[in-house]
């Protein structure tokens, strides 16, 4: 892991960033969810410590996007449209508690050498950098759709989270260190996951007790 090198991305990243994208989310995922050059201009603007890529040799690898809201534990059922303001992190908040990753994206010829380990680590760093509570992110669930005619999205994450089965997205991201709150329904058009989500968080350790 150390020749992955995690920086901000910026406005020269842009048509190597949507090129991830591409690669990463390619079809039956819908083309209108990637990201445009002007919702990348916006992540830059808004919160640019949340936008974040990872090289390897001077090239790029993936790349990930955070910002910060106030976050209620008593209501956690929202959509993708609406944390992320279509994308667009306008509704980043400076004075909220909790840094929300709206994307991961890894290409498929750097898989497997640590590069989202790497990036989510970046992510709890900044946490803990800006003493917020947690790191929420919610996972697709792509492996469901062959499940979908059998069990619940409920009992399908409950298996994953159980190891009982592997989903492409959840599994590497309770290896990466988050722990399941809810799965949330109609959280983004997405056939494969049939629209759902597993909502996790990473505590900020240095919180713990208080």
């Amino acid at each position: 892991m150390n020749e992955i090198v995690v920086r901000p991305y910026t406005r020269e990243d842009i048509p190597a960033l949507i090129e991830v994208q591409r690669e990463c989310f390619p079809p039956p995922y819908p083309e209108e969810q990637l990201w445009t050059p002007e919702q990348l201009e916006s992540h830059i603007q808004h919160f640019p410590e949340g936008a974040l890529c990872a090289e390897i040799a001077g090239v790029l690898a993936g790349s990930c996007t955070s910002l910060i809201i106030a976050f209620d534990p008593e209501h956690p059922h929202h959509t993708w449209a609406h944390v992320a303001d279509d994308g667009y992190i306008r509704n980043h908040n400076s004075a909220g508690d909790s840094l929300y990753g709206i994307d991961m994206a890894v290409r498929p010829a750097f898989r497997g050498r640590g590069v989202a380990k790497k990036m989510y680590q970046a992510r709890f760093d900044l946490v803990r950098r800006l003493g917020l509570k947690r790191f929420l992110a919610a996972g697709r669930m792509p492996g469901y759709g062959a499940y979908a005619a059998s069990m619940s999205p409920e009992a399908y994450a409950k298996k994953v989270v159980a190891g009982e089965l592997v989903d492409p997205v959840i599994t590497p991201q309770l290896r990466a260190g988050l722990r399941p709150v809810t799965v949330i329904r109609d959280y983004i058009p997405d056939e494969e996951s049939r629209n759902c989500a597993l909502l996790l968080e990473w505590p900020n350790p240095d919180l713990a007790g208080r």
